[in-house]
């Protein structure tokens, strides 16, 4: 279904360099998209493909902050696929929105293949005991028919011989996801995102390369936050962290 303008918010992202249409009731973007889009490595004149790319914030973040990529998104919710082109189109990026399954993806994508394939995937099982209402929300937050596993394969046969696929999760859900490239990709690498200094980390940033040898690199956390506990009423973003969500600075790994 459609999102009506009454339905929704403009919110801005990237220290307001980019104003992304949301509904105000589903799933809306938050720092995952910006943290996910700011590790992948692209140079301009690169093809990337975001799968599930919901309203476009991964992907509109990457094109604002790497200029001259073929881009192409890849949508389930066809209300969400029309967000991705309105916001690409609001934003003035070359987005090329396919609505679609992830396990049935549109012929045209079929016959192409890419530098760079990143996913933000749903984060809880299908057999999860209790998800959001709004249906949009639990689309997006649960898995369907596309298990973890297919996001991974689907991802890597996009790939061009040793292009890069880049994943935010859970952490939880690492050794499934270590599962899914092994054999397949290589020279991997594992950013553990955590809250506060001490804390365990809760999401993992993980790349590899499709068919590389390297070994596997278990990197530093990227601590998000300054001090033990949250005690302004305001954020307390270290400043590496603030520089990506504010000032378009890129995550190496």
């Amino acid at each position: 279904m459609s999102f009506s303008d009454d339905q929704l918010s403009r919110d801005d992202f990237l220290g307001g360099a980019l104003r992304i249409w949301q509904p105000l009731n589903g799933y809306r973007a938050a720092t995952d998209p910006v943290f996910l889009a700011a590790a992948v490595g692209a140079n301009p004149g690169q093809s990337v493909l975001e799968l599930g790319c919901g309203a476009g914030v991964a992907l509109a973040c990457l094109c604002r902050r790497v200029d001259g990529l073929q881009a192409h998104g890849l949508e389930l919710q066809a209300g969400y696929a029309e967000l991705a082109e309105r916001n690409a189109r609001d934003n003035g990026l070359e987005m090329t929105i396919h609505p679609g399954d992830l396990l049935a993806m549109p012929r045209v994508l079929r016959a192409l293949d890419f530098d760079h394939v990143f996913a933000n995937p749903p984060f809880y099982p299908r057999n999860a005991a209790s998800g959001p209402k709004d249906s949009g929300r639990d689309t997006a937050h649960r898995e369907g028919e596309a298990r973890l596993e297919d996001w991974i394969v689907i991802g890597l046969r996009r790939l061009k011989p040793r292009g890069h696929f880049t994943m935010i999760h859970r952490s939880e859900r690492l050794g499934d996801i270590l599962a899914g490239l092994q054999g397949k990709a290589g020279d991997i690498r594992i950013l553990p995102l955590v809250a506060r200094e001490g804390q365990d980390a809760r999401r993992v940033i993980v790349q590899a390369r499709k068919g590389a040898a390297g070994p596997l690199r278990l990197l530093s956390p990227l601590v998000l936050h300054k001090g033990a506990a949250h005690e302004k009423d305001e954020d307390s973003f270290n400043t590496t962290i603030r520089k990506v969500l504010r000032e378009i600075q890129p995550i190496v790994l």
